[in-house]
């Protein structure tokens, strides 16, 4: 039993027509399709996503989406927060991308971090100075 049927082929009496996902798959570029998923913008709802990655896929680039967190309830089904991810071959192409339709300004593209990291970043290094203050006048300075 073959794995793929050639396109428009008939097999055993049935005709196997292009599919939706045979169709998406060849227009997808093979140079960005490797490494590990990394997100490269967020949607704040569900059909907003799929338009993001329907722009991603006109040029080629693989991409998926997932809920946000605390989202990911089937409460909110289409509602709620998406994070749309691709390979990190494609993240380059994909911020491109997302820059000329104004969908992220230059500031996110040139800012991978988000401002709860900095402020995550910034809450441990004072809690490391505190502790070595602490630690200098317990040692008796």
């Amino acid at each position: 039993m073959p794995l793929v049927y050639p396109a428009g082929t008939v097999q055993d009496g049935e005709e196997h027509p292009l599919d939706e996902l045979w169709l998406r798959a060849r227009r997808i570029k093979p140079q960005y399709s490797e490494g590990a998923l990394v997100r490269v913008v967020g949607a704040r709802n569900q059909t907003e996503a799929d338009f993001i990655q329907g722009l991603l896929l006109e040029e080629g680039i693989p991409s998926l989406q997932r809920r946000a967190r605390g989202f990911d309830v089937p409460d909110f089904l289409a509602a709620g927060p998406r994070d749309v991810l691709v390979p990190a071959s494609g993240a380059p192409a994909a911020h491109d991308v997302l820059l000329q339709s104004e969908l992220i300004g230059d500031e996110q593209a040139a800012r991978p971090w988000s401002a709860t990291a900095w402020r995550v970043m910034a809450f441990l290094l004072g809690g490391l100075a505190l502790l070595a203050i602490l630690a200098w006048f317990v040692s008796g300075h």
